[in-house]
Parts: C-alpha cells; sequence; structure tokens
C-alpha cells in the first residue's frame, strides 16, 4: 500500500468474531500494516436499536480477541458517545499524531458511505481497505482512495452468532476466550427474534 501502515477497524463487535480476526490478519499481512486498531462503536448510528450486548462487554470481548496478534489493538475512544461518527475518530486520531490512515471496511459498509455523517471528509482523511465478496458492488465517491481486499470468503456474522448462542447451540466461530467471557457474563442468552 506504500504510506499508510495502520488501518482503522470499527465495528459494533456484537460479539466480535474468528471472520473479523482473519480479516484484520490477512489485511495486515497484505498491506504491509503494523497496526489495525478495532474501534468499537459505543453507539452506532447506523443501527438504530443499538448493540445488544453493552459496550463495556463489547470492548472487552474484543480484547481478549485481539491478543492473538500484536498488531491488533483496541481502542475505548468511542467511549461515552452520543453518536459514534467515524470523522470524529479519525480526528482524533489524527489530532494525536496518528496517520495517515487506513479504513478496513465491508463492501456493504462501504456502498453505503454517501449516507455517512460528513462522509466527504472521511472520503479525504483515509484511504480505504475494502473487504469484498462475490457479487458485491459499490461506486467509489470521487476523491477516495481504494484497496481492495478480496479473496475471503467468510459467511460469518455477528448476528448469526447471536442466535447460535440464543439457541445454545455449540461450536459458533468465536475465539475461545470470547466464548467463555460471553458464558461467564451470561450475554446473548434472553435474546428474542434475532
Amino acid at each position: 500500500m506504500g504510506r499508510i501502515a495502520r488501518a482503522l477497524f470499527g465495528g459494533t463487535f456484537d460479539p466480535i468474531h474468528c471472520a473479523h480476526l482473519e480479516i484484520a490478519r490477512v489485511a495486515a499481512d497484505r498491506f504491509d500494516l503494523s497496526e489495525v486498531l478495532f474501534v468499537p462503536a459505543a453507539n452506532p448510528p447506523h443501527k438504530p436499536d443499538g448493540a445488544t450486548a453493552p459496550y463495556e462487554d463489547r470492548v472487552r470481548m474484543a480484547e481478549l480477541a485481539c491478543a492473538v496478534d500484536t498488531r491488533f489493538e483496541v481502542s475505548r475512544m468511542e467511549a461515552g458517545s452520543v453518536r459514534s461518527y467515524s470523522i470524529l475518530t479519525i480526528e482524533k486520531l489524527t489530532a494525536a499524531g496518528t496517520g495517515p490512515l487506513g479504513f478496513l471496511i465491508g463492501a456493504d459498509a462501504f456502498a453505503d458511505i454517501r449516507s455517512w455523517y460528513r462522509w466527504r471528509e472521511v472520503v479525504a482523511a483515509v484511504e480505504f481497505i475494502v473487504v469484498t465478496r462475490p457479487g458485491a458492488a459499490w461506486e467509489t465517491p470521487p476523491g477516495a482512495i481504494v484497496h481492495e481486499l478480496a479473496g475471503l470468503e467468510l459467511p460469518v456474522s455477528s448476528s448469526g452468532i447471536r442466535a447460535r448462542l440464543m439457541d445454545g447451540i455449540s461450536g459458533v466461530p468465536v475465539p475461545a476466550p470470547v466464548l467463555g467471557y460471553i458464558r461467564e457474563h451470561g450475554l446473548y442468552r434472553t435474546l428474542r427474534n434475532v
């Protein structure tokens, strides 16, 4: 990739799962990233019902999961946010002297980028690493620098994992320490209509 060495990976991580970690690992390997910064959203604007698990639990699960790779770091910078807008996170990182930044994002989310708060400033501030999948389509906004991360077949979703946990199904694709945390704290047991 050249000029960026650090990528931001935002999401609700509700819960973080093995596909998240594989995406981060492959991105770090392919683009020679020294760090992938996982930023759990405290109050995601594109999820009006919010996250299922409390913010602190989602951060702790991310910390447990990210212990497997020294290039992975977890940030609490969105704690207490009224809304978790990407541009505000990017501005905080830039003000702290971090940059230039990459932004690791799925193709579906990238396709909706023009609906984001101050999206033009987001596009101007970062280079995107877009995780593609067969059939994914998007239009690159003017001025955006996009690097594709293709070849990953990871049909896993946090909502599917929550449903399996609610049904008591074992063998969910989350790291063992995360699964232990979920069970210890009774997360996702009382979900309905997931």
